[in-house]
């Protein structure tokens, strides 16, 4: 599986926009109150899991082993409304999952993110472009939830 490199990344207008939207996002959940996490304060250690382990585990699961999985298959292979169906299915799959643990609207909110993830690891064959982008996320994410109060 071929590894891009930074510079591919850093001229890929879809991965620019992709991390631009974070912080766009961030500000909008610094004014949402109905978030149940808001002015939580987090250990180093749950910091780290939740900003780097969470994400590159699901990363590798999901996108590494459930998409290329399915994506080795050509009927999963088919785009739909220019989204690979493997994307489209790891991605209720990756939402699903976080239902576990999560309030139906924050589960929910994962989904749109997981088809952005779910783009990148079909556009450059490998995990980790949405490796990244999921770290920087719930990085920003993170940060955003210990500042509201």
């Amino acid at each position: 599986m071929p590894v891009p490199h930074i510079e591919a990344l850093s001229r890929d207008r879809f991965f620019l926009v992709a991390m631009a939207a974070g912080p766009v996002v961030w500000l909008v959940i610094l004014f949402t109150p109905l978030l149940p996490l808001a002015g939580r304060s987090f250990s180093l250690s749950q910091f780290l899991l939740l900003v780097v382990l969470f994400p590159v585990l699901e990363e590798l699961a999901f996108r590494g082993l459930i998409q290329g999985y399915l994506s080795s298959f050509n009927v999963f292979k088919k785009r739909w409304l220019k989204i690979s169906v493997a994307n489209w299915l790891t991605s209720l799959l990756f939402t699903a999952a976080h239902f576990i643990y999560n309030p139906i609207v924050l589960a929910s909110l994962v989904f749109l993110p997981s088809l952005i993830f779910g783009e990148l690891r079909d556009r450059y064959q490998s995990t980790i472009p949405s490796i990244i982008l999921h770290c920087f996320y719930n990085l920003g994410f993170f940060l955003t939830v210990m500042l509201m109060k």
